[in-house]
């Protein structure tokens, strides 16, 4: 990647006190550009460092700090008007990415940027949720009726809504994966393992586990790549903590397998290892083939496991072996570069295109996407 110091001072943030004001030049607008900037301020504080930074470089780090508190106190604030909005529909709700973070007082909380709260719902009780939603202010901004009937018929999420006075933004889930996705999970799991947060009447957190699989789902099943990195050091501090928990490596491995989400497990653990030396461990390194091994090693056919041993976990998505992983590679290493035209190697434009194609590959069977694909090139064209 060509932005190796927004990365090597996510990796080493004692590293910041060598840098020369022509580097904070370069690191800055990198930071800020993929939503980091308040992180690497919080990274700072942790190793008591911040005053050993340079005067001008103060002000900035200030600033993405009072942003991230700023907008932390929003979330609480907007969590507990969800709560107030769907408690007495009695059903449970999942707080899902940041909002959880932030609720269940997790590391990647610490120094985040939020655009909007996520939550998930079962199926049966969307209707229900939205009509509630809608009472309390929320409402469906400026889509026609074709984005209407794509969220509605083939989405895992309904169209995103605002908050009429406050102006927050909610993305109302029913599953982890849209409708059509060629990967298939179970929300159902994920919500009856999910925890009540006390002092909420219907809000819940889901596992540990679950944040991660998650947000590796998310980031590595979508096609919008400006907070990739972001996400990535998302990953990175929830495996960290849940590295300092027994059998977690095993647990999160064995979640995987159950909701069919190994594969955005290993492209997760590859590439926060690779960028942000993620310590996984090598165990998973070898049973997730993440260290390019040759193509004469095992691989998944079916639901056969990684190696013939009856303990090992069992997936329906072939994981990558050494050409799988090269092109893998040449995409996703842009694409967590593309915040920033300073970090973008050569051909990051084509990538992060190929990414938003891939992403609809992902999520769309060919009949459906071809038809998607040329109505929204076409209306783009016409909207210019």
């Amino acid at each position: 990647m060509r932005c190796p110091l927004l990365i090597e001072t996510l990796r080493e943030p004692a590293r910041l006190t060598t840098l020369t004001l022509a580097d904070w030049d370069l690191l800055l607008p990198q930071a800020r550009a993929a939503g980091l900037l308040a992180r690497l301020a919080v990274l700072a504080d942790d190793l008591a460092i911040t005053p050993q930074l340079p005067a001008a470089v103060q002000p900035h780090l200030t600033a993405a700090r009072t942003l991230a508190e700023r907008q932390r106190r929003a979330v609480l604030w907007e969590a507990r008007k969800i709560d107030a909005a769907l408690g007495p529909t009695g059903m449970p709700v999942l707080l899902l990415k940041g909002a959880a973070y932030v609720l269940g007082d997790l590391p990647p909380a610490r120094g985040r940027l939020f655009s909007d709260i996520d939550i998930l719902v079962p199926k049966a009780g969307l209707g229900h949720a939205e009509a509630q939603l809608m009472l309390h202010g929320w409402h469906a901004a400026h889509h026609d009726a074709y984005d209407q009937r794509y969220y509605r018929q083939w989405m895992h999420e309904l169209p995103p809504m605002t908050h009429l006075r406050r102006g927050s933004s909610l993305d109302v889930h029913h599953n982890l994966l849209p409708e059509t996705a060629r990967l298939r999970t179970s929300p159902e799991r994920v919500i009856a393992d999910s925890a009540p947060i006390p002092g909420h009447r219907c809000l819940r957190l889901p596992r540990l586990e679950d944040l991660v699989l998650h947000s590796a789902t998310h980031r590595f099943c979508e096609g919008e790549w400006a907070m990739g990195l972001r996400d990535l050091a998302d990953i990175d501090a929830l495996l960290r903590l849940g590295a300092t928990r027994p059998g977690w490596w095993a647990a999160l491995l064995a979640r995987a397998c159950e909701l069919d989400l190994t594969y955005p497990l290993a492209l997760a653990l590859r590439y926060a290892q690779r960028l942000l030396a993620t310590p996984v461990p090598d165990a998973v390194v070898s049973e997730l083939k993440l260290d390019r091994p040759s193509p004469a090693a095992p691989r998944v056919v079916g639901r056969q496991s990684l190696a013939d041993t009856p303990n090992q976990p069992k997936t329906k998505t072939d994981l990558p072996g050494r050409l799988g992983w090269r092109w893998r590679d040449a995409l996703f290493l842009r694409g967590l570069a593309a915040a920033h035209a300073d970090c973008a190697p050569p051909l990051t434009g084509l990538a992060t295109f190929l990414l938003y194609v891939r992403a609809h590959w992902l999520r769309m069977p060919l009949h459906l996407l071809l038809p998607h694909l040329l109505y929204k090139a076409t209306r783009s064209g016409h909207s210019q």
